[in-house]
């Protein structure tokens, strides 16, 4: 199906320069029925820049470029130079009309795909998500790798932060160093970090609420998503089974994998001394079954590997466009922007409407259109804003948890802030690793299956989002099936009446009751809201400190990570 025109708008549409220094260009929007013409290609610069890791700070190497470079092909008789993060960029008003006509693929249509797609197109969250996940050469199934540790580090050994930054940079090390062409993709968590200590604080938090509501009423049903190799899941149910044996035999633990390489290694870890784990190869995105049953719900350090769209705006009437990127026959890649079509874009802007959020758009264009015809006549001022990268697949998680999981308790962890990103707003950190360094890009367009692509979250935002949605009513298919009665409650609860029966007020940190479930009192009183925590101020609640204390006093299990928040 082709594109929608863009009429007059796309005609007046000329491309800009960003970021000189950087080299960093942008593609226009375009009108898609106009005649081809050539346009040049432009080499993207890489930045030196600090990792993922928040403990060490890498920097790039010129050789990069030769180990990841296509292969040479012959055009018009001759060589031509081998290529790496090229980007097709138009000084035209018009397209490349090959890359209008190509077919518009989803990252679930190349599945199946044992090479990258030629000759293609695709809206960004499907580009990055076919980059991370494609079972046969993304990312994470092909090249990540998990920082594991054989023994745990005695923090109360080390001296201070630097003896344990060297005890971490040791631990590294024994990886042995990487050959020539891309090395492996070692990352690692807090949960690697500071085995068993993380889990087990994770493990209180959950066991505390459940004691709370549940106990001995329900059990103890917990779902995890981007579980890794399984190390959380064991340190949570060790210390379960340790500290709580009562709740450990009512515990049903569910992890759902996308990864089947990850979730033959999670059974490998956990089945044998946990017979309570069950393992689900599938997306979360795929899911299907309802759970009935109040549950926990954790994701840590996931959704900054969900797929964001791009979007940018026309500074000229804020209309927002939504971002494709092409790939033509021989690899290389390109971006064109098209009015927004995708029902998951459209859906993201009109939930952010509603809650009020503002477009990244600065305040005084946003409210005049005066200025804003003033401003886009300016000689080289640019006509498109920013680009923006949103957080549809979230969207679609959220979603997935109110319709399948209607009494769960999220917790959720992941990076609020990042340094390095390329770019725009709420844009990523795109990176890879080369001769045991970390090597940051400037820009997405990158060979699928060598980069690590990760966002930051907004996470007062994500706050805003998920409680709107929980507040939505159950879609009809999902609200016929009536949730399971209560322990708790009898035929003279107040439920049998309704919630509203005896007063219509709800407390505003509480979420509206649910009918026919009660609270432990018995009574009909709505969940607590979410809330936002720094790592520290989680850790500070539900971790054990001493075990992580060093002999100086510092306490890297609560000063590191300072840009990861909690969401419970």
């Amino acid at each position: 199906m082709a594109e929608p025109e863009l009429g007059n708008l796309g005609s007046s549409i000329r491309p800009h320069v960003l970021d000189s220094t950087r080299c960093s260009l942008t593609a226009a929007v375009l009108p898609l029925d106009a005649p081809p013409k050539e346009s040049p290609r432009y080499m993207i610069s890489l930045a030196a820049a600090s990792t993922r890791v928040p403990v060490f700070k890498y920097h790039s190497r010129a050789a990069l470029s030769a180990a990841f470079s296509s292969t040479a092909r012959i055009r018009n008789a001759r060589k031509s130079p081998d290529k790496i993060n090229y980007n097709r960029i138009s000084f035209q008003d018009v397209p490349d009309a090959e890359h209008v006509n190509y077919k518009r693929v989803t990252a679930n249509d190349l599945e199946a795909h044992r090479e990258p797609p030629r000759r293609v197109k695709m809206l960004v969250r499907d580009f990055i998500e076919d980059s991370l996940y494609n079972p046969h050469y993304g990312y994470f199934p092909k090249q990540a790798d998990i920082f594991t540790a054989r023994d745990h580090i005695d923090f109360r050994s080390l001296r201070n932060t630097v003896q344990f930054q060297e005890e971490v940079a040791r631990r590294y090390a024994e990886y042995g160093p990487d050959g020539d062409g891309p090395g492996r993709q070692i990352w690692h968590t807090p949960t690697e970090l500071f085995q068993p200590w993380y889990g087990r604080a994770i493990g209180q938090c959950l066991v505390s609420e459940y004691l709370l509501k549940y106990f001995p009423y329900e059990d103890f049903v917990i779902y995890e998503i981007g579980a890794g190799n399984g190390t959380l899941a064991l340190d949570i149910l060790d210390y379960i089974q340790e500290q709580y044996p009562e709740v450990y035999d009512r515990t049903r633990y569910n992890i759902i994998e996308i990864s089947g390489n990850l979730a033959r290694l999670q059974r490998e870890k956990l089945s044998a001394k946990h017979p309570c784990v069950k393992v689900m190869h599938q997306s979360v995105f795929h899911w299907d079954k309802r759970e009935p049953q109040p549950c926990f719900f954790i994701a840590m350090e996931v959704i900054d590997n969900f797929a964001h769209d791009m979007i940018r705006y026309d500074l000229r009437t804020l209309e927002p466009y939504q971002g494709i990127v092409t790939i033509d026959g021989h690899g290389d890649f390109s971006t064109y922007y098209t009015r927004v079509t995708d029902p998951l874009i459209s859906s993201f802007l009109a939930l952010r409407r509603r809650l009020m959020h503002p477009p990244p758009v600065p305040r005084l264009l946003e409210l005049s259109p005066t200025l804003r015809t003033f401003y886009t006549n300016l000689p080289f001022a640019p006509n498109l804003s920013a680009p923006e990268y949103i957080p549809t697949r979230l969207l679609s998680l959220l979603r997935t948890l109110r319709r399948h999981f209607p009494r769960h308790r999220l917790l959720l962890s992941d990076f609020s802030s990042l340094p390095d990103t390329i770019e725009g707003v709420t844009a990523p950190v795109v990176q890879t690793r080369y001769r045991n360094e970390t090597v940051p890009c400037t820009t997405l367009l990158v060979k699928q299956g060598y980069f690590d692509i990760f966002f930051p979250t907004n996470f007062d935002r994500l706050r805003d989002m998920y409680e709107h949605i929980l507040s939505q009513p159950l879609p009809l298919s999902a609200a016929e099936t009536a949730l399971p009665r209560s322990p708790l409650s009898t035929s003279a609860s107040s439920l049998s009446v309704g919630s509203d029966f005896f007063s219509s007020y709800h407390p505003k940190n509480r979420r509206p009751p649910t009918d026919g479930v009660a609270s432990a009192s018995g009574i009909p009183v709505g969940e607590r809201k979410s809330s936002v925590f720094t790592h520290a101020e989680f850790l500070s609640t539900y971790a054990d400190l001493g075990k992580t204390r060093l002999r100086s006093g510092e306490n890297p299990i609560l000063d590191l990570y300072q840009n990861v928040k909690f969401l419970f």
